[in-house]
Order: C-alpha cells, then structure tokens, then sequence
C-alpha cells in the first residue's frame, strides 16, 4: 500500500470512528446502528466494514481511544520534587475532568449497560480504563515514596492509587451520574480533588520529627 493511500486509509477510519463515538453517544450501544454510523461518517458501507468488521469492533475501538486519552491526560501532569499535594490535587482535577465530561460520561452508561450482554468489553474498559489509570498513578507515587514524600508501607503504591483515585471520583461520579443535565463546575472538581488528596496525605503523608524529638 503506498503512503498516499495509507493516510487516506487512516482518515477513513478516523472518520468512521468519529461518526461511532458520535452515534453511540447519543443512542447507546444497543440502539445503534451501522447503517447510522454509516451515514454519520459519510462513507460507502464498503469502507467502513473494511475499518471495522462489525458494530463491536467498533464500540470497542471507540472504548480504547477514549481511555488512551485519559491515560494520557494522566501522565501529562507534572511531578514537581516535594510537591506531592500539589501533584495530586492536578491528577484529581484532570481525572474528574475527564470522567465527568457528558461525552465520557455517556460512553461509562453505554459500557454499564451492554456489560452483563457484552461481559468483554466490560472488561476491556475496566482493564484499559481504571486499572490502567491505577497503575499510572501508583507509578507516580511510588516515586514520590522514594523521594521520602509519602509512606507506602502500609498498602503498597497500587493500593494507595486505588484509594486515591476512588476518593477523588466518588462523590463527583455519583451525582453527575444521577444528576446528567448539571455538569459540575471547574471549582467543585478542584473542591473533591482537594478533599481526596487532604484525606490520603493524612493517611500516607511522612510525620515531621521535630528537631527536639
């Protein structure tokens, strides 16, 4: 295949892509349609099957770059040496960003709803979504740990990601969840993020000795 036909190859599929995420977003997996897709993409239902074998192929393609990007979004945040609050208070606020957006949010309702149909990609979103998200930021705490910010001994970095991460999403998750038509305000994501890192540093933060201890 030469160059020229690779890239166009790839705005195809880009293309089909972009019209899937559209379409199940606004009805669902199970209401979608490839002829829907089809039609938002703008291309012959030849192209698109070539892309994508199947409205499965697709929903899970859908699944992977949306998670892609949160990972990314996560690593983009900035270890500053000694500022470990400050590191995850901006971890929090990107991740709440990120899952509490109504695109991203109706995609987490699709998945929950095909999941018990449609168990693996349940679990290809758990694995390339929350668990990866974990291990990202254990990545970072454990870092933070060897630099002597933070003490992991208790849990394990996996285990204090865990935490952290499902403090800061808890609250803000099940109220926009239940309450889709009011997206959460810029400061009210910073509020549960810093909440969630005020709670972890009490419980992972290294105690101060004084000088006359």
């Amino acid at each position: 295949m030469s160059a020229s036909a690779a890239a166009e190859r790839n705005d195809k599929e880009l293309a089909v892509l972009n019209a899937a995420i559209r379409v199940f977003l606004a009805h669902g997996f199970g209401a979608a349609t490839t002829d829907m897709i089809q039609r938002e993409a703008g291309v012959s239902k030849a192209t698109m099957y070539a892309c994508f074998p199947n409205k499965e192929a697709l929903f899970e393609a859908v699944i992977r770059r949306e998670t892609a990007n949160m990972e990314a979004a996560i690593r983009a945040i900035p270890v500053v040496p000694d500022d470990i609050g400050g590191m995850l208070i901006g971890i929090g606020v990107s991740y709440l960003k990120g899952i509490l957006s109504p695109e991203r949010a109706a995609l987490f309702r699709a998945i929950v709803a095909e999941a018990p149909r449609l168990p693996h990609l349940g679990h290809l979103f758990y694995r390339a979504g929350p668990q990866t998200i974990t291990r990202v930021v254990a990545a970072q705490l454990t870092e933070a740990a060897r630099r002597g910010e933070i003490d992991l001994h208790a849990t394990g970095a996996e285990e204090a990601a865990s935490l952290f991460i499902n403090m800061a999403r808890g609250e803000g998750l099940m109220e926009y969840l239940t309450h889709p038509e009011s997206v959460p305000s810029a400061a009210r994501m910073e509020h549960w993020a810093r909440q969630a890192v005020a709670v972890f540093l009490a419980a992972f933060g290294r105690v101060q000795e004084t000088e006359d201890r």
